[in-house]
């Protein structure tokens, strides 16, 4: 059945729902809903990051959510189930997963096909700093209680414990502990294989900050384990990157000097090492996929 709904009736129930104040989720800041020939563009701001955001929403042909697929009554039922499908691919990574095209200097997310945010077989996150990691017992990791790996606090009690189920797996942790230390820690990722136990660890990335302002973000620490595909190493640069973005970072500047880093759009530095502007007209990308 075809709707009754006008064009305009239709932009405007997407623009009153997707720019009001606290539209969406928590992150999400509507910039404009722009009409185009088949569709519309949704531009929003995401967190701090410096970037402008934006989606195509095709214009519906049949009363049917955008979301679930069911039935729905008018333009403004429309509209909130738009949100709803928005707010569902923020919440599964939208930003971090899609393929990018830049226009009218605007960062265009392509929703269809988007890459997975992890290599296959492996999965990156947080590498859990809260008080309940750091109190977990020995016996329960022997027993293969799975590790809590939701991020908490930025500073545990004791940073000589953080983190320690990497360094049992071989990798040197001084650089994040010593950044917790000293209260310059932006993020610290850990990569682990995805299984049952979330075991073993294969590698970690943690970047720190360069100024008191948050404008500027170093990569400290871009490490995997002999064996491990460099894709692994590939994403989670591209992670720590993103959460750098995230939290207001124009730049990432790093001394590392590996493969991947040129692929996610690091150059070289006027002086020395290595620059990514996170507002540059190349975002990060995802890895191509292997033949």
């Amino acid at each position: 059945m075809p709707i009754d709904w006008s064009r305009e009736e239709i932009l405007g129930a997407v623009r009153t729902c997707l720019l009001r104040t606290g539209a969406v989720t928590d992150g999400y800041s509507g910039v404009d809903v722009i009409a185009e020939p088949d569709s519309m563009l949704v531009i929003f701001r995401w967190r701090r990051d410096p970037n402008t955001y934006a989606i195509e929403v095709a214009f519906p042909t049949v009363p049917e959510s955008p979301w679930t697929g069911l039935p729905v009554a008018s333009a403004d039922e429309w509209a909130a189930d738009v949100a709803g499908r928005l707010a569902e691919e923020l919440a599964t990574g939208l930003v971090r997963r899609s393929r990018r095209t830049i226009r009218d200097g605007n960062v265009v997310l392509d929703t269809h096909d988007a890459p997975d945010l992890c290599p296959a077989g492996f999965f990156i996150g947080s590498v859990p700093l809260d008080d309940g990691m750091l109190a977990l017992s020995g016996d329960d990791r022997e027993e293969g209680h799975p590790l809590p790996r939701s991020p908490s606090a930025l500073v545990p009690p004791l940073a000589s414990d953080a983190g320690f189920w990497l360094a049992e797996a071989g990798m040197d942790v001084t650089i994040p502990r010593k950044l917790i230390v000293e209260g310059s820690l932006a993020c610290w990722l850990q990569a682990y294989v995805d299984n049952a136990r979330g075991e073993p660890f294969v590698g970690q990335a943690a970047t720190s900050w360069e100024d008191e302002q948050h404008t500027t973000a170093r990569l400290d620490l871009a490490h995997v384990q002999p064996g491990v595909p460099s894709e692994v190493r590939h994403a989670l640069v591209r992670h720590a990157v993103c959460e750098a973005a995230e939290t207001g970072a124009l730049r990432v500047v790093t001394a590392i000097d590996v493969p991947e880093l040129h692929g996610l759009g690091f150059r070289p530095a006027n002086d020395g090492g290595l620059v990514l502007h996170t507002n540059s007209a190349e975002p990060p990308s995802a890895p191509a996929a292997r033949a």
